[in-house]
């Protein structure tokens, strides 16, 4: 078992068997509850299904929202969200699963949300190089809803566990989805 003070290189997910949209994730020797996809986790991502895919993802950056928080700690590459920031789920575009400035015509997420669920934002490598239309997009690793209602196909945890968890990852730390 890993110590908590040693680096995690892997945070495993692993949902729950009476309710598929609640899970467990494990961080080293923490293991703390996690809210995943409407439809569970299921290994054939397609996009607006819901559900959270299988698979082995690298942490690629963190965001958050200086305004609610101080800024997380972290050796993984950290920005600052901004109001004007989005993320393209138009699959026929070719910015499709992209970080993008608003105004933006063709569909997207809205990166500044008035809930708190991307007040920390982590994006993983989940169909990113590249993008494959219609295999999913926008899928993190965020804040959970206070009562870890299912997420539209993410994996999310509380605010203090997603600090906890960001100190403790090291560069190139992925996380492993498995039904």
């Amino acid at each position: 078992m890993q110590e908590l003070t040693k680096p995690a290189d892997i945070l495993e997910v692993h949902a729950l068997p009476r309710d598929r949209t609640k899970g467990l994730l494990r961080c080293g020797s923490i293991t703390v509850p996690c809210a995943l996809g409407r439809s569970g986790i299921i290994t054939r991502k397609r996009e607006g299904d819901g559900a959270t895919p299988t698979g082995t993802f690298e942490l690629l950056h963190v965001y958050y929202r200086a305004d609610k928080g101080r800024r997380p700690q972290t050796v993984l590459p950290l920005g600052v969200l901004k109001p004007e920031l989005g993320w393209c789920d138009d699959a026929g575009h070719p910015r499709y699963n992209r970080l993008v400035n608003l105004p933006f015509q063709a569909s997207h997420e809205k990166m500044w949300r008035d809930d708190r669920l991307y007040d920390i934002v982590v994006v993983l490598d989940c169909n990113m190089y590249p993008p494959v239309k219609g295999k999913g997009s926008a899928i993190f690793f965020h804040i959970a809803r206070e009562d870890y209602r299912p997420t539209e196909g993410c994996v999310a945890v509380s605010p203090q566990h997603m600090r906890l968890i960001l100190s403790k990852v090291s560069p190139g730390c992925r996380m492993e989805v498995r039904s």
